[in-house]
């Protein structure tokens, strides 16, 4: 399965979720639904948006952002890890293995910025309602998306660098469903120090600042609802901020506590099952939680499909 020590990997083996043949089958109807759900979902968000003036406010406009994000996001997993469900040998190329590494870490590391950016809107529309319309300008929502879009291929560039610059000689079997630096690290047939310094530094960049944001703008919020006079509204905007911090746990959550710590030389299943959360779940999650239960995307949609 290894090559010779000399001779640098050409290809991996992904061992993925299970190596039981029924479980995979079952495995793969589970994730099948979950990416149909997740494109279905994400796309429509994308086109009631584009379609429907009413949602032409900057709240939408960067859940539209979050929504073609969240599409490259499982896109660029999902499918691959289908096909490893239905065959024997789970190869995938060292070339292919750097592609899936790339625009997996532009979208997620994006979509960390936006969640942080719309946390920020949030906190303006709630918080600041008088001068919301004149600070949240349509130049000021492009800007906020272009630099979100910036800092992900900004990662993406800094942790595919620092990992695949590396040499793999000998092992090449990943105890994992698809590539993605930690698990790659294990591989390195060198120190992996410096590789592991870059991830966490760019990690408390693009992980832990958004959170900390998010965190501070969500605090503001629920303290200018507690102060309102209306139930009803209190009501509405605590079950909003529960709906987002859900995602806030997941995605962060799963995701710090995967680049956030000491690399070991052991992926156990645990910790693929939680990176499931962040890589899988949580791109499915987000047309749920953020649009398809919202007033006007549901107007939208009867309007767009007649019903």
């Amino acid at each position: 399965m290894g090559k010779e020590n000399q001779t640098y990997l050409t290809e991996f083996i992904l061992l993925g979720l299970s190596s039981d043949q029924h479980t995979q089958v079952l495995l793969f109807v589970v994730f099948l639904i979950i990416y149909l759900l997740t494109v279905s979902g994400n796309l429509l968000i994308i086109v009631l948006v584009n379609a429907d003036s009413r949602l032409h406010t900057p709240m939408y406009f960067f859940l539209k952002n979050l929504s073609f994000a969240d599409l490259c996001f499982s896109t660029s997993i999902v499918p691959q890890m289908l096909l490893h469900f239905l065959v024997m040998r789970k190869t995938i190329s060292f070339a292919r293995c750097s592609i899936q590494m790339v625009f997996f870490l532009v979208a997620g590391a994006t979509e960390s910025s936006l969640l942080a950016v719309m946390s920020y809107d949030r906190y303006l529309a709630v918080c600041k309602p008088l001068h919301y319309s004149t600070i949240m300008t349509q130049s000021v929502c492009v800007q906020l998306a272009i630099a979100s879009w910036v800092s992900g291929t900004f990662v993406s560039l800094v942790d595919t660098t620092f990992t695949l610059c590396l040499p793999y000689q000998g092992r090449n079997v990943i105890n994992h469903y698809f590539c993605e630096p930690p698990a790659l690290l294990k591989l390195a047939s060198t120190n992996t120090y410096k590789a592991e310094m870059a991830l966490f530094s760019v990690g408390v960049a693009i992980l832990l600042v958004p959170v900390s944001l998010i965190l501070i703008s969500y605090c503001n919020i629920l303290s200018t609802v507690l102060r309102m006079q209306s139930g009803e509204g209190r009501f509405k905007v605590f079950s909003t901020c529960g709906s987002h911090l859900t995602v806030v746990i997941f995605y962060y959550g799963s995701t710090i506590f995967t680049y956030m710590r000491p690399n070991s030389k052991k992926m156990n299943e645990g910790d693929k099952i939680i990176s499931v959360f962040y890589s899988v779940i949580t791109s499915m999650m987000n047309p749920f939680i953020y649009s398809l239960r919202n007033k006007d995307v549901k107007e939208a949609f009867r309007k767009a499909f007649g019903r």
